[in-house]
């Protein structure tokens, strides 16, 4: 689905994985509404180049299943917390794009009807046909699962040219650039790398999934404003995960 643009290839069908704690900008909880809408503002701009947009959220900024559990919390119990979280976290970047003219539908992979629509692929496909943002709620599902799981999963279903994992950094780095000013950051990396030595960029399952059925994956600064845009213009930005050619 790749058309042409000035800086090369241009993504024609792109799947955006947030974490919650993107949402949270300077807080230490909950939603900040000025995040929200830079992120609304940026996916508005990337629909009126022609690119069709898929989201998925965490739910980190207000509940995390797996870390309910290790204070004592039946994991299944708190996964379906967890899940919750990403249905609000949904339905607050829906109101933002629809705030600034973007049609978007929450589709949760638990059924939430009053308030949502349930996950069917095919009207997931339809939505994005006709231009709208369509937002990927409750993970996969299941617990155990993670939400940079169901981005690939769901990537996989829907097509997408490319699973983009925004992060607070400029890509994939050899240590924490923060910690180590001397970090090195990677411009390609491929999948048997990331999961051979551990480096982290998503989980384990959600790398080999992508692997397993060639879906390129790019890691960027959610904070550097226009890196969305020249991505799927075609341009090199952050770090590109793929296999080997």
């Amino acid at each position: 689905m790749t058309t042409e643009s000035d800086g090369g290839k241009r993504l024609g069908r792109i799947l955006l994985k947030l974490s919650g704690e993107a949402l949270m900008g300077e807080g230490d909880y909950g939603i900040d509404p000025v995040v929200l809408k830079r992120i609304a503002m940026d996916v508005k701009e990337v629909l009126g180049r022609g690119t069709q947009v898929a989201i998925v959220i965490g739910g980190g900024n207000i509940f995390r299943g797996a870390g309910l559990a290790r204070r004592g919390m039946d994991r299944v119990t708190g996964d379906h917390m967890g899940m919750l979280a990403t249905v609000m976290n949904s339905l607050a970047l829906q109101d933002s794009l629809e705030s600034v003219g973007v049609i978007t539908r929450v589709q949760s992979a638990l059924r939430i009807e009053a308030v949502c629509e349930s996950y069917i692929r095919r009207r997931a496909t339809r939505h994005l046909e006709k231009g709208r943002v369509v937002i990927f709620a409750a993970g996969t599902g299941n617990p155990f699962f993670t939400t940079d799981t169901a981005a690939s999963l769901r990537a996989i279903e829907i097509g997408a040219d490319m699973l983009l994992k925004a992060t607070k950094v400029n890509g994939v780095y050899t240590d924490d650039p923060v910690r180590n000013p001397k970090a090195e950051r990677y411009t390609r990396l491929s999948y048997d790398r990331v999961l051979d030595d551990r480096l982290g960029v998503m989980d384990a399952t959600a790398i080999v999934m992508c692997r397993d059925n060639n879906l390129p994956l790019r890691v960027f600064n959610l904070h550097n404003h226009g890196d969305l845009i020249r991505i799927v213009d075609g341009e090199d930005v952050g770090t590109l995960v793929a296999n080997e050619p």
